[in-house]
């Protein structure tokens, strides 16, 4: 989370002494998903989220690490089924400032 899911495998591997079979099982059966799916979520979380607050496709997709706009785009797309601008103005991401402190006050 706190590397907004731009940990690489290898490197979350290599820090807890597991083989990559392992990690994937343990992780599987606790999360149910693999790393790299939820790393993709928690990316595509970050970008939905920038992408509310009114920063454009490009930026967001810089700063969030994906390799181009189009990367975003997909992402966006698989994630939400619809495209990175009707996600900017969705209702979904609509925030309770008490339940979700803004970006500045939590270090986003």
């Amino acid at each position: 989370m706190a590397s907004r899911g731009r940990v690489r495998v290898e490197r979350l591997v290599a820090e807890i002494g597991w083989s990559r079979k392992r990690l994937w099982s343990r992780f599987r059966a606790q999360i149910g998903l693999t790393p790299k799916r939820v790393a993709r979520l928690i990316r595509f979380d970050h970008a939905a989220r920038r992408l509310a607050a009114g920063h454009g496709a490009a930026l967001v997709a810089a700063e969030s690490g994906y390799a181009d706009q189009s990367h975003l785009h997909r992402d966006v797309m698989a994630f939400a089924g619809m495209t990175p601008a009707a996600v900017a103005v969705s209702p979904f991401l609509a925030r309770d400032d008490v339940a979700w402190p803004s970006e500045h006050a939590s270090g986003m």
